[in-house]
């Protein structure tokens, strides 16, 4: 109880009320988010990304060094979280550090980059199983044109959305189910990538008919079908390991439904980075071993990858059998992907940001969830299904979802940077003497793969194969400078009460360092 007492006084101190229970443990919240960052399967969905753009050495090598990075960044952001856990996470942070108008204008602009990439993020797991759902009937009837339909695409989608947002809604009304829910799709996400390796493995080494791929070939083989240059492909094939391990502030956004949150965030967050990381690179070099005809895996009949280097492998009906379960894993991963979005909408919204924020702000009594902010995001969601009918631009839409997390990552860290880490209100998890170091590794690595993140896939693209992810990021800005004229510049953070309880927590971080301070000083004389 002393300890839920302290969760609502700096939960309060930051200007919020406990409206939602914490009804999240250390495990259930890890496993979350496992299952959100999703590293192995979305590896899997992205196959072809990372065979064309540099092969082997981009999808292992390069994942290494994405690690490494995204290490650095998940403790930069765990270090903020346990300094100031709230769910609007990220923009919040911003405002807290740069107490300036400027400040809360690009804390606002972050609010909505990170809401965006929450948005686009759910959108293009929907895509991904749709996808996947549709080439299930490829596979055994290769002729069937279904699957290119649009009106199809977007029925299977908007089930999904459906589905997905009602299974948030009633999980909630008990406080432990979206727990025993978010473990038992953990411990399920976990089981499915030892099925899925064995699968394969015992597959290809029993049957005659088949055989391993060279170590060579699976550890140094470089396939660059792009017509950039060699440097170039390097950084853009690192965009699948980026979006395997991106997605990790899940946690930042549910923060508040976890006690002691200024501990259990930040282990929650780089532990999936670690965990993610490691089955991510076991589950790449089994699938590099396994695959037999290397042009028809990365130009296949379905279109995707992964099902067709299962089909070669494991055959037709077991095949299918094993992308069943994969799918059922994908569309559970959805439903952790769409709590998290959902939480930083209302979030959003509970602090001003959004249109008709105090409607979307609302916590249903019954159903204990923003139950508007959850309808809102399904809503729009479903929305972008409609650009089904137009390839280059539900392309665009999704591919912008890793662009817009890296983008909101970077700005808190630089704007601790910027205003110095003494600024820095304490928390429970310290960085210390490292800190300068990890907070520009993270920083530089934001900017750069951004930058070669809006690269298209090929130099002087034809209009089928522009990457338009730069004009989506461009026009959502857009908005968001529309809405803060329009209000968000009156509302966001602005309120009388939001203002006096700022002083409050200036107050509060005050006599904290002073505390930590006396009882250091106490420290030092009794030794």
């Amino acid at each position: 109880m002393e300890t839920e007492r302290q969760d609502e006084l700096d939960l309060a101190a930051m200007g919020h009320e406990q409206v939602l229970t914490r009804k999240f443990n250390l495990w259930s919240m890890f496993a979350l988010a496992f299952t959100v960052l999703g590293t192995w399967s979305t590896f899997a969905q992205g196959l072809s990304s990372g065979l064309t753009n540099g092969g082997s050495i981009t999808i292992l090598w390069g994942l290494v060094l994405v690690t490494f990075c995204n290490v650095c960044v998940a403790v930069s952001l765990g270090e903020l979280c346990s300094s100031m856990p709230t769910a609007l996470g990220q923009a919040y942070w911003i405002f807290r550090l740069v107490q300036s108008p400027g400040g809360r204008f690009a804390s606002y602009l972050c609010a909505w980059i990170n809401t965006f990439g929450w948005w686009t993020l759910s959108a293009s797991q929907l895509a991904f199983m749709t996808n996947f759902i549709l080439g299930m009937k490829v596979m055994f009837d290769e002729e069937w044109t279904g699957a290119s339909k649009p009106w199809l695409e977007f029925l299977v989608y908007f089930s999904l959305t459906i589905l997905m947002t009602v299974v948030n809604l009633v999980a909630c009304r008990k406080d432990k189910v979206l727990s025993w829910y978010n473990s038992f799709v953990g411990i399920w996400f976990g089981g499915l990538f030892i099925i899925i390796i064995l699968a394969l493995l015992i597959s290809v080494g029993t049957r005659a008919d088949l055989s391993y791929r060279s170590a060579s070939l699976v550890f140094g083989q470089w396939i660059n079908q792009t017509g950039w240059g060699d440097g170039v492909v390097w950084f853009t094939g690192l965009i699948q390991a980026a979006y395997g391990l991106t997605a990790f502030d899940s946690v930042i956004h549910m923060i508040e439904e976890i006690p002691n949150p200024r501990k259990n965030g930040p282990t929650s967050i780089w532990l999936a980075v670690v965990v993610g990381a490691i089955t991510g690179f076991i589950f790449m070099v089994v699938c590099l071993f396994c695959i037999q005809d290397l042009d028809t895996v990365i130009d296949g009949p379905t279109g995707l990858p992964f099902i067709d280097l299962v089909h070669q492998a494991i055959g037709l009906r077991g095949g299918a059998a094993l992308l069943s379960l994969f799918i059922f894993n994908g569309v559970c991963q959805g439903v952790s992907i769409l709590t998290t979005g959902s939480r930083l909408t209302w979030g959003f919204a509970r602090d001003g940001g959004l249109p008709f924020s105090n409607y979307f702000a609302h916590v249903d009594a019954t159903w204990k969830v923003p139950a508007r902010s959850l309808w809102l995001q399904g809503f729009i969601i479903a929305c972008v299904g409609i650009l089904y009918l137009s390839d280059y631009a539900l392309s665009a839409i999704l591919s912008v979802s890793t662009i817009a997390l890296t983008v909101s990552y970077g700005m808190p860290i630089a704007a601790l940077l910027a205003v110095g880490r003494d600024k820095l209100p304490p928390g429970e998890f310290s960085l210390g003497r490292l800190g300068p170091v990890v907070n520009w590794i993270s920083l530089i690595y934001c900017s750069i793969t951004t930058v070669f993140f809006f690269f298209p896939g090929e130099p002087n693209p034809a209009p089928a194969d522009m990457n338009y992810a730069i004009a989506v990021f461009g026009l959502m800005l857009v908005i968001a400078v529309t809405f803060w004229f329009i209000k968000g510049s009156k509302t966001y953070l602005s309120t009388d009460g939001a203002k006096a309880l700022l002083l409050d927590a200036r107050r509060l971080e005050s006599h904290n360092v002073h505390q930590v301070d006396v009882d250091h000083g106490k420290a030092m004389r009794k030794d």
